[in-house]
């Protein structure tokens, strides 16, 4: 078809000039990063991060560290304890601030992955993060749990990404075992 513009002939093509991307194209060979790149591995990410996961905690009593029920996973409490030493003890408002119980709650955070991995063998297997239940050791009256169990929810956002998103409660409490600073239980939905 022409067309005249300004004295100039134009020739104008009726075929389309979008082609499929299943069909050869002169610039499907180009490398997009991120259509042509493979999806990060959560242990990539966790390398990526320099984030090595603690040995998982065996139970301190008479229950299992973790039990799959459908494709649900429930995680018992883990608490501030890496390779037998605890790590964070002590109340928060106490003589520990909530920069301490942020990162008391990451240890625990970490922990939940470790026990996680062993249960499923890998963690690219859990879909998501359904709940955290988080608990602080504060002085009475310490209104401030939320905050302290972010340390959690934002070290599980940083390695799974969307798939750490989740639904939480943080309780404050005047005692956790062994004068852990914190312990946070959860819930994984598991492929």
């Amino acid at each position: 078809m022409e067309v005249r513009v300004d004295g100039w002939k134009l020739l104008v093509a009726r075929k389309s000039i979008i082609t499929p991307l299943n069909q050869q194209h002169p610039t499907n060979n180009i490398q997009h990063p991120t259509i042509n790149k493979q999806p990060m591995t959560t242990d990539q990410r966790l390398a990526e991060l320099g984030i090595e996961l603690p040995t998982a905690p065996t139970p301190a009593g008479n229950y299992v560290a973790s039990m799959q029920v459908g494709n649900l996973l429930y995680i018992s409490g883990a608490i501030c304890l890496v390779n037998g030493e605890m790590t964070h003890t002590g109340k928060i408002g106490e003589t520990r601030d909530i920069a301490y119980g942020q990162a008391a709650a990451r240890v625990c955070a970490l922990n939940l992955l470790a026990v996680a991995k062993g249960a499923l063998g890998d963690l690219d297997k859990v879909s998501r993060v359904v709940q955290l239940n988080g608990f602080v050791n504060g002085v009475p009256g310490f209104a401030d749990s939320p905050a302290v169990i972010n340390g959690a929810s934002d070290t599980m956002v940083e390695i799974l990404g969307d798939r750490g998103r989740h639904t939480r409660a943080a309780v404050a409490v005047t005692g956790l075992p062994l004068d852990t600073t914190v312990e946070i239980q959860a819930i994984f939905e598991v492929a």
